[in-house]
C-alpha cells in the first residue's frame, strides 16, 4: 500500500548547518527537503529550472541584481542558468526544492558587488 513521506522528520538529523536530501522523485524531477542554518554556495543549474517551496522560516535567495525573502507557503521558479545563492533568513529554513532529477550544479563565484 501507498505511505505517506513525513518529510519534516528528515530535517531532525541537521549536520553542519545545512541538510538537502531527496525525499521522492515525480515524472523524472526531485523533490528535495533542504533545512539550513548557513548558507549554500553561489550556483545554476544549467539544465533543469528550480522551484522553492517555503515550509518553516524565511529562506533568502540572492541573485545578482538583489534578493528575495521567501516564507512559509510561498513559491519561486528560477530558470535554468540563472546564478544564484540560497541562505536562511533567521536561524534556520526548511524548504522543499523541485528540479529535475540528476540536475547539474555549477559552482560559481560570487557576484563583484557583495
Amino acid at each position: 500500500m501507498i505511505q505517506p513521506t513525513d518529510f519534516l522528520a528528515t530535517t531532525a538529523a541537521l549536520r553542519d548547518g545545512y541538510r538537502n536530501e531527496v525525499v521522492t522523485t515525480v515524472n523524472n524531477h526531485d523533490i528535495h527537503v533542504s533545512v539550513m542554518e548557513v548558507p549554500y554556495f553561489w550556483h545554476f543549474h544549467p539544465d533543469s529550472d528550480e522551484t522553492f517551496i517555503g515550509i518553516e522560516g524565511v529562506l533568502i535567495i540572492d541573485f545578482e541584481e538583489g534578493a528575495i525573502e521567501l516564507r512559509a507557503g510561498q513559491l519561486l521558479t528560477i530558470p535554468a542558468g540563472v546564478r544564484h545563492r540560497t541562505r536562511p533568513g533567521g536561524v534556520r529554513s526548511i524548504n522543499l526544492t523541485v528540479e529535475k532529477a540528476n540536475a547539474t550544479t555549477i559552482r560559481c563565484d560570487a557576484p563583484l558587488e557583495e
